[in-house]
């Protein structure tokens, strides 16, 4: 079967799928071959009450919830939740491509619509 022989939904589709599989499948190996983070010998700065209140007193209440926020992101691109954030990211790009196959318009409606004309080209709309 040819690639160019199919319908732009179709391939899409196949698309898609693709995604899918390739994406749960590497989070998988990834949650499976995963370990755990080692731990600091000096323990972690960020925990203590006194970095926190230092964090605020320097930067305002905005300062400590971007810290926060940017530890978060980057906790997400390690370990057992990177194989979460894989999978999730598979998981939308291919509804986003099952999305977009489903708005594609569909070539037979499109031939059915000029061969009723008669004339083999499109209507103009004024």
């Amino acid at each position: 079967m040819k690639w160019r022989a199919l319908s732009p939904e179709t391939r899409l589709r196949r698309v898609a799928i693709a995604i899918l599989v390739v994406g749960l499948v590497s989070a998988v190996v990834i949650y499976l071959a995963a370990r755990p983070p080692a731990p600091n010998p000096l323990g972690e700065p960020e925990d203590s009450k006194q970095y926190l209140r230092e964090i605020q007193m320097y930067g305002g209440t905005a300062n400590l919830l971007a810290t926060e926020l940017r530890e978060w992101l980057a906790s997400l691109w390690h370990g057992k939740r990177l194989a979460y954030t894989i999978a999730t990211l598979s998981i939308v790009s291919a509804a986003g491509c099952l999305f977009v196959a489903g708005r594609l318009p569909l070539e037979d409606e499109d031939e059915t619509a000029r061969a009723a004309d008669g004339s083999g080209q499109e209507k103009r709309e004024p």
